[in-house]
């Protein structure tokens, strides 16, 4: 059984920044896709970015320059170092796991295993 849990959701300024970090355990193998999403304002949860099992990165590219992905020490851990932020980063992230991603890195429906989600809140 593969669980997968968020951490590092707080309150802060607008400008600051955070740093967010998922682990995974129940893995069989080392290699395999991370992905984060949030869901902010009334939007569907979108991606965020993506480390694949070969290692390909892949950002939303409105988000990319801000935000900032990469595994942790541990394989089966992702970290999201996020700057400059904004009230419209408010939401909920979300952590997610699949075999491979690829070109659908995107696609919520590629990752079957997800965690329950770290708030982020950014005042004005």
């Amino acid at each position: 059984q593969v669980h997968v849990a968020e951490s590092g959701g707080d309150l802060v300024e607008s400008g600051g920044s955070l740093t967010l970090s998922c682990e995974t355990s129940g893995w069989t193998r080392t290699d395999f896709c991370m992905a984060w999403f949030r869901q902010v304002s009334d939007k569907g949860r979108e991606a965020v970015a993506s480390i694949d099992s070969d290692g390909q990165i892949n950002y939303d590219d409105s988000l990319k320059g801000r935000f900032t992905v990469s595994r942790g020490t541990a394989k089966n851990s992702l970290i999201l170092a996020m700057s400059d932020l904004t009230p419209a980063d408010s939401g909920m992230y979300y952590c997610a796991a699949t075999w491979a991603c690829g070109r659908a890195w995107a696609a919520s429906n590629v990752y079957g295993y997800w965690g329950q989600g770290t708030r982020v809140t950014v005042s004005s």
